[in-house]
């Protein structure tokens, strides 16, 4: 069992183990991402970062992108559907963070990104993917072996049941020089509906597998898995069902942050123990300090209501608190919430 937590590279980025925070919009911001880690998370990603933003000098989409105090080495995602545009964003990013890794999101369904030839269009479109990705890599100093910042991608299964392009979109992005591939195998037409299937990430690790073996001089290019993880159990089944080479957690890390140390634990070790009430509270405080610093109390209050319910969830009493949180404003009014529980 103890196999299946390992350590992974992602080009030339060497990581512990194989257990990854993935690109949430509107949840992996620095503060969140910090208990990630705190709690066991090996690699993290910021939220979705707009290329057009990032060139228009958006000072609002700097902020997403910013190190947490605790990311030794972490990911940003961009998004956009212009090839000239993304290597001038990739540009900025590195310019501005410093970050380790830049990841290409070929696979947000949502329909103000799509209609720009971004996210989802792009796992559509495997010559529009190919030459996004092509000109990240070259912005980013191009193949890892050249010295270059690992550029990475997360795509989808395809647009909709009738129209399958994993395996198209993938083999571009392979040839385009991306140092991974992460895939939801969720269509652009299930949204987060239904069920992921499992069976198609199975199929693209075998793919790029192949791929590998075919390209000996390229660093090794792994496979990561995201989609319905939403216990431990989840992770060991995809790893052992699908042979990805690492899993990223995603919804089921929302207020659930020790999922990462669940998970690593039972993959290590064949069990683990869940985590104390208190203690969940104590890091749902942690995570409100931490946004409060990183913009203001009125923006972390309310950003925190919708955490703060995700933390709550499974304690006594539980709706009546959530009753309370959907109305807190202030640090104060969150202490007074939870004085009975903490």
């Amino acid at each position: 069992m103890s196999n299946l937590y390992h350590p992974v590279k992602i080009g030339n980025i060497e990581l512990k183990g194989n257990i990854f925070l993935a690109p949430v919009a509107g949840y992996s911001d620095m503060a969140f991402r910090s208990v990630c880690i705190e709690n066991g998370a090996c690699f993290t990603y910021t939220e979705m970062v707009s290329a057009e933003a990032l060139v228009r000098k958006n000072q609002k989409t700097e902020v997403l992108m910013r190190r947490a105090f605790n990311e030794k080495a972490y990911a940003v995602q961009i998004f956009g559907g212009e090839p000239g545009v993304m290597a001038d964003a990739a540009g900025i990013v590195l310019e501005k963070t410093g970050c380790e890794v830049i990841d290409i999101n070929c696979g947000c369904p949502v329909p103000k990104i799509v209609k720009t030839g971004a996210g989802s269009a792009l796992t559509r479109d495997p010559d529009r993917l190919f030459n996004v990705a092509s000109a990240v890599v070259k912005a980013c100093g191009g193949s890892v072996a050249q010295g270059g910042v690992p550029v990475t991608v997360k795509i989808r299964s395809g647009w909709e049941q009738k129209q399958i392009t994993w395996r198209e979109a993938a083999l571009a992005a392979l040839e385009a020089g991306v140092s991974a591939i992460t895939i939801h195998p969720r269509t652009k037409a299930q949204g987060y509906e239904g069920h992921s299937d499992w069976d198609i990430m199975a199929g693209l690790v075998e793919l790029v597998d192949g791929w590998n073996k075919e390209h000996p001089e390229r660093e090794k290019v792994p496979v990561f898995g995201s989609g319905d993880l939403f216990k431990p159990d989840d992770a060991r089944k995809m790893l052992e069902q699908t042979k990805a080479d690492g899993v990223m957690f995603a919804r089921g890390a929302m207020g659930n942050p020790f999922i990462f140390r669940d998970t690593t634990s039972l993959l290590t070790s064949g069990k683990y123990e869940p985590v104390p009430l208190q203690e969940r509270i104590k890091t749902g405080f942690a995570e409100l300090e931490r946004l409060v610093s990183e913009t203001s109390e009125e923006h972390a209050c309310l950003e925190m209501r919708k955490r703060f319910s995700a933390y709550s969830k499974g304690i006594e009493n539980g709706a009546a608190l959530r009753a309370r949180i959907v109305h807190a404003a202030t640090v104060q009014d969150y202490r007074d919430i939870f004085s009975g529980v903490m």
